[in-house]
């Protein structure tokens, strides 16, 4: 584990206090992972709206079927593999394009 034994105080005024306190109640982060976030040259993600978890079940549901498709049609042998691979492999992909999209943090430009 690191050891952070360095600690610094910073005051804010009620205004900055209250735009921080949403800012990191919207990551789910602690306020000192969050500022060390910034720090580093990210910007913290917000959490992913509800939403997010249906769709994101609802891709797993469909792989999980297209996986019991394969297996069904590897044993009666009338599924093109090839395609049904590429499709699979699409799935995959895009299930990851989106956990990547809503939960990584950017880096920041400027």
């Amino acid at each position: 584990m690191r050891k952070r034994d360095i600690r610094i105080v910073v005051r804010l005024n009620e205004k900055e206090n209250k735009r921080l306190v949403t800012q990191v109640q919207n990551t789910a982060l602690s306020r000192e992972a969050y500022i060390r976030m910034l720090i580093n040259g990210y910007v913290p993600k917000e959490l992913p709206p509800l939403d997010y978890y249906t769709m994101m079940r609802e891709l797993h549901a469909i792989g999980n079927n297209l996986n019991q498709l394969a297996a069904k049609a590897n044993a009666t042998g009338h599924l093109d593999r090839l395609v049904f691979q590429q499709e699979a492999d699409r799935l995959r992909e895009s299930v990851q394009r989106i956990q990547q999209a809503v939960t990584t943090p950017e880096k920041r430009t400027s």
